[in-house]
């Protein structure tokens, strides 16, 4: 009998040549994000407002947009996409590469009101997007027409009980927040109005300026001048307490209705999976500009407070909103039709 002595199992080594490429191909794995954090923008940054024109969250995107191009040395472009109540530019922003070549404002209503009550959205407000900052929070305000019937919160609502029926209400758009906080107060205060939707803050400040509908639901930014020229009458506003701009106005909370005094918010977001280098240089550049006095006077004169978090504070704040709107919708039994 022959004995052999076996030799002890060896981990296979590659050869020199092929680890070393391995090692390079690995280096180069490495180096997309990188790189695109290092020369990004090399382009014009578009910034997609899923609004019309004229509205707050478009107020606050070319206030922003200006300086950040400054701070980016690449052109910031609005893109106005409205429809849907914000969904249409919402969804479009969801659907492009993560480059960081296409952004957008992210808003209570595309990110928390609309997706709660809209089940066929289009997006997930929590997966389908990657959240950068949210630049300020805007206080929300009810105005009507010179030719209603009332000048405080009091009267309008003695009008409403009135009078089931006989008024209706523009907001930005179906599901919009002003939708849902509009639809909120309904069911607080057993009263009724018809929802008219529009496309956008503008188009729906127009007709209630123009008279063509007695109410009006807005954000204050793009209310504010309308309410200071004596073409709209402001009712009640959502927020923490009276306004500097309108001291004379109860807040929901003083009228009893605290469930819909809620502020609302503009950020930016871009499409999920967005490198967290170009999330940091966007998110700088953003907040370089909202902290230089003249845009911060800017932004603060329209009644907005800046925020100016975190990435992750900003995700944990949409998170939080659309937890609040899902059971308003649950405890109302909103829908759509």
């Amino acid at each position: 009998m022959t004995l052999t002595r076996s030799r002890p199992h060896l981990p296979l080594l590659a050869p020199p040549r092929t680890l070393f490429a391995a090692l390079v191909l690995a280096a180069h794995a490495c180096l997309p994000h990188a790189a695109q954090a290092q020369d990004y923008p090399a382009k014009p940054v578009r910034l997609v407002v899923p609004f019309a024109a004229g509205g707050t969250t478009d107020i606050v995107a070319r206030v922003i947009a200006n300086g950040a191009a400054a701070a980016l040395g690449q052109p910031m472009i609005v893109d106005n996409k409205g429809g849907g109540g914000g969904a249409i530019g919402t969804l479009e922003v969801a659907r492009q590469r993560p480059d960081g070549y296409t952004l957008g404002m992210a808003t209570v209503s595309t990110t928390a009101s609309a997706p709660a009550i809209n089940k066929k959205i289009g997006y997930d407000p929590l997966t389908d997007f990657t959240p950068i900052i949210n630049i300020a929070a805007t206080p929300n305000v009810v105005a009507v027409h010179p030719s209603f019937p009332a000048r405080d919160y009091k009267a309008f609502l003695q009008a409403l009980k009135n009078n089931p029926g006989k008024y209706s209400f523009a907001t930005a758009g179906n599901a919009s927040i002003g939708h849902m906080q509009m639809e909120l107060f309904k069911s607080l205060t057993d009263t009724f109005m018809t929802h008219i939707p529009y496309r956008g803050s503008g188009p729906a400040l127009n007709d209630a300026v123009a008279g063509q509908v007695p109410i009006v639901f807005d954000n204050l930014p793009s209310a504010l001048p309308f309410i200071k020229s004596g073409q709209l009458v402001a009712i009640v506003v959502a927020a923490p307490q009276r306004l500097a701009q309108l001291p004379g106005v109860a807040t929901f909370k003083e009228v009893g209705l605290e469930a819909v005094n809620r502020m609302a918010y503009y950020g930016v977001v871009g499409p999920k999976g967005l490198p967290r280098p170009v999330v940091d240089k966007v998110a700088a550049a953003i907040k370089r500009t909202a902290e230089l006095p003249e845009v911060k006077k800017r932004i603060e004169d329209t009644g907005s407070l800046l925020v100016l978090n975190t990435p992750d504070e900003f995700a944990a704040q949409m998170r939080a909103e659309l937890a609040v709107y899902q059971k308003v919708v649950e405890t109302q039994k909103l829908t759509l039709d």
